[in-house]
């Protein structure tokens, strides 16, 4: 048995090797005058971008699209040298190809290249001299026929033949950090700050976190704890405190009690956690007599912008509910819903997680999935699309959910991810945030105000997202009770 399991491996791998492309070269013996060899390339965004990253070149003509809409060639231009790149590709693998050495190259860039066009990159040997060398004519022209670049390269012609395996390139995802929460933030310049208690700001990165929100316009803070101590790591970390209202708590319980009397008080409109933890706070906030419950069950969102996936992506609940049951995945969803209406996601698509795509009466996850789309179907969820049961990799992959033969709106394209517990939510959301490179936003919703829930490994871009969170929210709230 191990033998023939053996051969057939062996019968897989000699058919797999006989599909694979070669790069081989032409010797100089080989080489005549005339001869001539081609490449086709069209540019796209995604290779002005990759230029830009590996020469460090970001002239604006090439990777800013407003600049470059003012400059003489009304739009963004490819890089000079992506062409030269080219020329030297058709050089390197084709004629002469692997074992050519480079000695010099001339170019005149005739006209742009632009997003869209594309490029016929071809080289011709014009003469053979001594020692091997050769003279090359270099053209680019584009897909009208233009003329763009001319040349001349000269090189060493190889003299021993090369035959390789053509070597299999790695895909490369571009993901500018932080770009869609730039967005975010830039969306709530207009707004107006939110009155916000920062409970127990008593590390360097709470205070300057809370800091940084209030000199972006997006909170008012005032912070609650022991004075002395604010007051000592706000000079530590060389940040001014003139101006911002201190209320003062002995220790960071009574500074969770003392902020969520704030928001009965109706002086804040949203609290913020500092350097206590987030049981501490959510004592407070559940308390049944001083709290502030409302009739919708309490929950966690995560916002992550997440290489490489092209928008915000919601994933709950990751750190309120336990094992929620479907009374209270039913609020769960409805809170995400919520907040990404405030996002100016009006019809987001919510898929409800399992590990498979059917319904099982063994896995209650998928049992509830169903029930909930059918609540919405009812009316008891609005505002968003939801499918579910769905397995992430359908819920955020459109090339998975073809595979699987599945036919949603949902799926593929999916704004939140509603996790069956907290333990796969919190497990699904610290995989993207420490392997995909994910940053990760987070705002508690359902209480009488949204809190906004910080970590120590939070960036400060994550942070002053969250703040935006809460900005946005209460804005949507205030605009819907007019």
């Amino acid at each position: 048995m191990w033998m023939e399991a053996t051969m057939s491996e062996l019968e897989h791998v000699v058919e797999a090797a006989s599909t694979i492309a070669y790069i081989e070269n032409k010797t100089y013996d080989e080489i005549a005058i005339g001869d001539s060899a081609e490449l086709t390339r069209t540019l796209r965004t995604q290779d002005i971008e990759l230029f830009a990253v590996m020469s460090g070149d970001v002239n604006p003509a090439h990777v800013d699209t407003e600049y470059a809409k003012t400059d003489m060639f009304h739009g963004v231009i490819a890089h000079g040298m992506w062409g030269g790149a080219l020329i030297s590709a058709v050089l390197g693998t084709q004629l002469p190809g692997p074992g050519t050495v480079f000695l010099s190259q001339s170019l005149k860039f005739m006209a742009p290249v632009g997003l869209g066009d594309t490029v016929i990159v071809r080289v011709e040997v014009t003469e053979k001299h001594a020692k091997g060398r050769l003279t090359l004519a270099c053209t680019c022209f584009n897909e009208r026929n233009i003329l763009v670049i001319s040349g001349n390269a000269e090189v060493i012609a190889p003299h021993e033949k090369v035959r390789r395996p053509r070597v299999v390139l790695p895909d490369v995802h571009l993901h500018v950090q932080g770009a869609q929460y730039a967005k975010l933030i830039a969306a709530t310049h207009n707004l107006a700050a939110i009155r916000t208690a920062v409970v127990h700001p008593c590390d360097e990165l709470s205070i300057i976190g809370a800091l940084d929100a209030a000199r972006q316009g997006m909170i008012v803070p005032i912070l609650v704890g022991p004075t002395a101590k604010i007051q000592a790591v706000a000079k530590a970390a060389g940040q001014s405190l003139d101006g911002i209202e201190i209320v003062d708590a002995p220790h960071s319980h009574a500074a969770a009690d003392a902020a969520v009397a704030l928001v009965r008080s109706a002086r804040v409109e949203a609290l913020m956690k500092g350097s206590l933890h987030t049981d501490e706070l959510m004592n407070a906030v559940v308390n049944s007599d001083t709290g502030l419950r409302t009739e919708r069950r309490m929950s966690h969102v995560y916002v992550l912008d997440v290489p490489p996936y092209p928008k915000p992506l919601f994933i709950t609940d990751a750190a309120i509910n336990i094992d929620p049951d479907l009374a209270t995945k039913r609020d769960i969803v409805q809170n995400a819903i919520d907040l990404a209406h405030s996002l100016g996601i009006h019809q987001p698509k919510v898929a409800i997680l399992s590990a498979v795509e059917t319904v099982n009466p063994h896995m209650i996850s998928t049992l509830d999935a169903a029930a909930l789309c059918k609540m919405a179907e009812r009316g008891q969820i609005t505002g968003g699309l939801i499918d579910g049961p769905l397995a992430f990799d359908n819920a955020i992959s459109a090339a998975a959910a073809k595979t699987k033969g599945i036919v949603s709106n949902v799926a593929g394209d999916a704004d939140i991810l509603v996790a069956p517990d907290l333990e796969a939510a919190n497990m699904m959301a610290k995989q993207l945030i420490y392997l995909a490179g994910a940053d990760a936003a987070g705002i508690v919703l359902g209480a009488r105000v949204p809190i906004i829930l910080t970590s120590r490994a939070d960036s400060p871009m994550a942070r002053l997202a969250s703040c935006a969170l809460a900005q946005c929210f209460i804005s949507n709230r205030a605009n819907k009770a007019l």
